[in-house]
């Protein structure tokens, strides 16, 4: 009972703002890998961690060692099976940190305004290829990234670096095309690479009827700060990726909304 008083008085501020933190990070953490087999992999080292404990209560000296072992390396185990987990929560961290700085630089400078209107001009094309390939059915993934990584982007695939128009994304597309396969990457409205192979996301919740171009865009947009805007082959349907999360069955209108407020 003095135990629990003296744990009690010494309980301050400063430790209830330690087990806050450490709650928020823990939900963060949760956020990220939920429906994702990196749920189970985090279940499978509980039990194991269990396990061990258990043998070292029992005081079983030859399980205790070999289960001692896999622990002591436990540390650099885990962040090679949850490194794109970590990278993930690490990029979601800075994302938040940058857009909450651009905002206060637009407002300070007053400029908001002025930008938006730029951007819808360079936005035009985007949307009316999305159009034109939504009612031809012409399945199409365009992936928009801030900065163009050439190691990862240009050696999976062709490389082109050309101004953004709709006829290229069209020409791009033509399922005649030798680069329609793939997705286009834009950096600063010019479409730097065509026929690119993106990372499918792991997921283990998303709906049967997607397909490789929506596995995809989920994918990178889960691994990089990247949004990517889907066009169905089967069903004309567009959809926009962000964060592992995507919105579906979107009119072009809708589209051009939210290019606006992400780009």
């Amino acid at each position: 009972m003095d135990s629990l008083f003296s744990f009690g008085t010494g309980f301050g501020w400063k430790d209830f703002f330690d087990v806050l933190l450490v709650s928020i990070i823990i939900y963060y953490i949760y956020s990220l890998i939920k429906g994702t087999i990196a749920v189970n992999i985090l279940l499978g080292v509980g039990l194991f961690y269990g396990i061990y404990l258990v043998v070292k209560q029992l005081e079983m000296r030859l399980l205790t060692e070999i289960f001692g072992g896999f622990i002591s390396v436990g540390s650099i185990a885990l962040i090679v099976v949850f490194q794109q987990e970590i990278r993930r929560f690490l990029l979601h961290i800075g994302k938040n940190i940058s857009i909450r700085r651009k905002k206060f630089f637009w407002t300070f400078l007053g400029a908001k305004k002025t930008a938006t209107q730029d951007h819808a001009e360079q936005i035009k094309p985007i949307i009316e290829a999305c159009r034109s390939m939504s009612k031809s059915r012409t399945g199409a993934l365009l992936v928009f990234s801030k900065y163009f990584d050439e190691e990862y982007y240009q050696t999976s695939g062709e490389y082109i670096d050309a101004p953004l128009s709709k006829r290229l994304l069209e020409s791009i597309f033509f399922k005649n095309s030798p680069l329609h396969d793939g997705a286009v990457v834009i950096v600063d409205f010019r479409v730097m690479t065509a026929s690119c192979v993106l990372p499918l996301s792991d997921s283990e919740d998303l709906p049967p009827q997607f397909g490789l171009r929506h596995r995809a865009a989920i994918g990178v947009t889960e691994v990089s700060e990247a949004v990517a805007v889907i066009v169905s082959e089967e069903t004309g349907e567009i959809s926009f990726a962000k964060d592992g999360n995507v919105n579906m069955n979107l009119s072009p209108e809708e589209l051009e909304k939210i290019l606006k407020e992400e780009l």
